[in-house]
């Protein structure tokens, strides 16, 4: 599993003109992506991850800060453009491998106590942030 981390101040997701998922304040926006070998124990470690990373002001993880995560899945992560002017999606896994395991990062983290607000997988989705820094980082388990 692959995620791009941006620490923001304010995240939303629209998709047909509704706000589907929002944070307020500080917090993380997530992209997840995810390739045909990733398993529930790989999402549940991801979840663990994003929810302890020390990358908020101050060195602060959300779980310090009970700060809140926008999710959205994001299967573009694993897109290759080494060749051609087109970019490969043979990497990323389809929707009916990967939808479950970006619930599973979810679930996760709602079981570690985490406030999360999602975007809505394979859906044509708006997502706008305010970046906090720019602080962006890339986590891979």
């Amino acid at each position: 599993m692959r995620a791009v981390v941006q620490r923001v101040n304010g995240a939303s997701v629209v998709v047909d003109g509704e706000t589907v998922g929002e944070i307020v304040g500080q917090g993380l926006c997530v992209l997840v992506g995810v390739t045909h070998d990733d398993t529930p124990e790989k999402a549940a470690q991801l979840a663990r991850k994003l929810w302890s990373v020390r990358i908020l002001q101050d060195e602060k993880s959300c779980s310090d800060l009970a700060a809140p995560l926008l999710v959205v899945s994001q299967f573009t992560l694993y897109g290759d453009a080494r060749k051609g002017r087109r970019p490969t999606w043979n990497a990323a896994a389809p929707g009916p491998v990967a939808e479950p395991l970006v619930d599973e990062v979810v679930a996760q983290l709602r079981k570690l106590g985490a406030q999360v607000e999602t975007g809505r997988f394979g859906a044509e989705m708006k997502v706008s942030l305010t970046n906090d820094g720019p602080f962006t980082v890339l986590i891979e388990v």
